[in-house]
């Protein structure tokens, strides 16, 4: 199969999504809810959306991930899923930021995308239109991260972080980010890669997970 028929996966937040990509369009996206996590529910969904289009998981060509910044355990579980289907299959795997993910929802040159961090920090980033690092990722106050952006014909983008008061505009992404995970991936299959060597983006990793209170 191609690689552009994707399986993509995020639970990295406090709702989730999968969603089957084929060629560059996500065919179908499915939000998943969970108080408890998803790690119980995620390989259900996935045959139950493998089913509706008649396919196997031998039938995908490349499984894409959330790869975070976000909750220390949806990271994690996301991560290993799409590894371990990957292993199972022979496949490789492609892993994209979720700010990354975020950006796509964006219209303008400078892309400031914004995740919750907990305890008064956000995890943020800028991207240029070709969803390409202007500013680093990082977990810092907000604040701060506004007094340091860059200037130009910027935006911000985030899926329900308050952000007043200020410049430019501010975009509502939804929560279901696997089917932009997807497109991005399938846009650039060079970022596959084996299962073992895909790690997550926690974003200074000791801070995420101080700052992080999982559900």
């Amino acid at each position: 199969m191609s690689v552009r028929d994707i399986l993509a996966v995020d639970v990295a937040g406090e709702s989730g999504s999968i969603a089957l990509i084929k060629r560059d369009s996500v065919i179908e996206e499915v939000e998943l809810h969970s108080s408890d996590g998803f790690a119980h529910i995620l390989f259900g969904e996935i045959e139950a959306l493998l089913a509706r289009h008649r396919l196997k998981l031998s039938d995908i060509g490349v499984f894409a991930c959330a790869s975070g910044p976000g909750s220390f355990t949806g990271v994690r579980v996301g991560l290993t899923a799409a590894k371990g289907l990957a292993e199972a299959t022979g496949r490789k795997v492609i892993a994209i930021s979720n700010l990354q993910a975020l950006a796509s929802f964006g219209t303008r040159a400078m892309r400031a995308t914004v995740i919750d961090a907990r305890r008064g920090q956000i995890f943020g980033a800028v991207y240029n239109g070709a969803l390409e690092l202007v500013s680093d990722e990082v977990v810092i106050k907000l604040d701060d991260w506004l007094a340091a952006l860059p200037t130009g014909e910027l935006e911000f983008i985030t899926t329900g972080y308050p952000i007043e008061g200020v410049y430019a505009p501010v975009i509502q992404a939804p929560q279901a980010l696997a089917g932009a995970i997807g497109k991005i991936a399938a846009a650039h299959p060079e970022l596959a890669r084996d299962p073992a060597e895909v790690d997550a983006n926690y974003v200074r990793r000791s801070d995420a997970e101080l700052f992080w209170k999982d559900g």
